[in-house]
């Protein structure tokens, strides 16, 4: 696999680095780790003696950060290179993933959590949107794992969740890791309010019944799908079905199972390659563990 790893020397950058290390990667791996000097607009002109001074800061510093960063690394037994690039880091970073045709984008994330977990930090969620290659957002909660990993394979049964089957089948997970394939059902009658719905249960449970073991039977074969695509990677395989809010339900699955990844296809995409549905954004946003983002 060809790795790009941006990094911009914090805490979180560098526990991203660590998390990798927990992979099986091979010498046939490439990693290209990244840091950019971030470009400061300024309106005034007289500021620009000032950015000057502060890009020359950043030049100076830029070194040790990626210096840092490989040091991490140095237990993979992989081909490492580093990239100093200028300019706005979003942009940059899904520029140079284009330039190195690179598999797999991997970021740190502060993963801040209440309301404000929408925002992960502008450029981890920039890159996740736009960017037409996979991404791998690790949270805190990862930088510090010991045990096996446990990854949530949530799938819809799209031609994005298939891309995300394939893109986990060719990461070296440990021999241990354990995989979930998980399929949410949504409620045909969820948006029915809740004072109404005594008064039409024995009118529709007939047909809510017929309607959901016909649900359950398309989960079922999305799983199938699902597992036919992972099994010759990983030997640990389990399946589940839920029913409710997808972005919910995949949350909570999360948090049940104390997964470590939680792999999710971009689905709803529209306009730009990379933008994502609402249930990728809002488990990108929301999840404690670490968000892998496959795209097509």
């Amino acid at each position: 696999m060809k790795i790009l790893l941006a990094t911009d020397g914090s805490e979180c950058a560098e526990g991203a680095a660590k998390f990798l290390t927990h992979f099986n990667f091979s010498h046939e791996d490439e990693f290209t780790v990244v840091h950019v000097i971030a470009d400061i607009t300024f309106i005034k002109k007289e500021a620009a003696l000032y950015y000057a001074s502060i890009k020359k800061i950043k030049e100076d510093v830029a070194p040790k950060i990626l210096d840092s960063t490989v040091s991490i690394l140095q237990p993979l037994n992989v081909k490492i290179s580093t990239a100093l690039l200028d300019g706005y880091s979003d942009k940059a970073i899904i520029d140079a993933a284009e330039d190195m045709n690179a598999d797999l984008i991997v970021m740190g994330s502060r993963g801040i959590k209440g309301i404000q977990s929408l925002l992960i930090g502008s450029t981890a969620r920039y890159v996740t949107i736009n960017s037409a290659k996979h991404v791998l957002i690790v949270k805190p909660r990862q930088m510090k794992t010991e045990a096996s990993l446990k990854v949530l394979y949530a799938t819809d049964g799209s031609e994005y969740s298939t891309e995300t089957g394939k893109l986990l089948s060719s990461m070296p997970f440990p021999d241990d890791t354990e995989v979930t394939v998980l399929s949410v059902i949504s409620s045909s009658y969820i948006d029915l309010p809740d004072r109404y719905r005594m008064a039409v249960d024995d009118r529709i449970k007939e047909v809510v019944a017929g309607i959901r073991e016909k649900e359950y039977s398309v989960a079922d074969r999305i799983i199938e799908q699902a597992v036919s695509i992972i099994n010759k990677r990983f030997k640990k395989i389990k399946t589940m079905i839920k029913l409710g809010d997808p972005s919910v339900e995949i949350l909570n699955a999360a948090e049940e199972l104390n997964a470590d990844i939680i792999a999710a296809g971009s689905s709803g995409m529209r306009g730009i390659k990379g933008v994502l549905g609402s249930a990728s954004r809002t488990i990108l946003g929301q999840a404690e563990c670490s968000v892998l983002i496959g795209k097509k």
